[in-house]
């Protein structure tokens, strides 16, 4: 999928093995209280696409004002996160709807959404993953000049003096006719806070070689808006959709992404 992009009409087409015309894509710029409403847009979107509620693929980004730490949705909260050192410095604990390892969010750390409706049925997971990261690498790059690869399962990396760095971690939740795909754009983010709050994951890519997140992570230092754009330009979500599913975001987070009960389940 290297060298593809949205704006050509064909990623999504190739992706789900249909010769319908793709779906556009738009741009959903909504500012929300908290990073717990956040994440429950992502999934009342999801439901939404799943639902065929809406035609187009929904891009979006936002910023935490605040340091926040996400668990997978399968993450251990013990084995991936020092609690007490979330504790000593007021950095909230949250869940979000899709896997991978628990990442830090905050200033410094952009967000990125892109919701895909798939009327016949979702594709297969291993050509989701290139689907998505091939095009923003591409478009990171241009910003950058640098060049922006996948590496691992779902990571984005540059190279520096000591080796590949991490500077972007993805995951995604696929129901049979929507996929959320999800993830961190690190631009300026307190690299030891993440080292202070995470502990070492449990699993991680073999170019990640066992270094610790200090070690391992990577600022892009592009700032809010050439990220962003870089995000739009990678999906060609050049119209903007006003609308967005408030009642069930103020449902999800009061039933889930405010419920220590689901927070903390595992």
């Amino acid at each position: 999928m290297a060298g593809v992009s949205v704006n050509d009409h064909t990623l999504f087409c190739s992706v789900s093995h249909c010769m319908m015309p793709c779906p556009a894509s738009v741009w959903l710029d909504v500012d929300l209280p908290s990073p717990a409403a956040q994440l429950a847009l992502d999934e009342a979107l999801l439901e939404e696409a799943h639902e065929g509620a809406f035609p187009e693929v929904v891009v979006r980004v936002w910023m935490a004002a605040e340091p926040v730490v996400v668990l997978g949705s399968s993450s251990c909260v013990e084995e991936e996160v020092d609690r007490g050192v979330c504790a000593e410095r007021g950095v909230a604990i949250l869940r979000r709807p899709s896997g991978g390892a628990t990442v830090v969010l905050g200033p410094g750390c952009l967000m990125w959404s892109v919701i895909t409706p798939h009327p016949e049925a979702a594709p297969p997971i291993e050509q989701i993953h290139p689907a998505m990261l091939d095009p923003l690498a591409e478009a990171l790059s241009r910003q950058t000049r640098l060049p922006v690869v996948r590496r691992g399962l779902s990571d984005l990396a540059i190279q520096s003096d000591d080796g590949e760095r991490k500077v972007s971690g993805n995951a995604l939740r696929v129901k049979r006719h929507g996929v959320l795909y999800h993830g961190t754009l690190l631009d300026s983010l307190d690299l030891d806070l993440v080292s202070g709050v995470l502990r070492h994951p449990p699993r991680e890519p073999d170019y990640r070689g066992k270094r610790p997140h200090g070690a391992f992570l990577a600022n892009l230092g592009l700032g809010q808006e050439r990220l962003a754009a870089a995000v739009r330009e990678a999906f060609g979500a050049v119209e903007s959709r006003p609308a967005w599913p408030e009642a069930a975001v103020d449902r999800l987070v009061k039933a889930r992404y405010d419920d220590p009960a689901w927070i903390f389940r595992l």
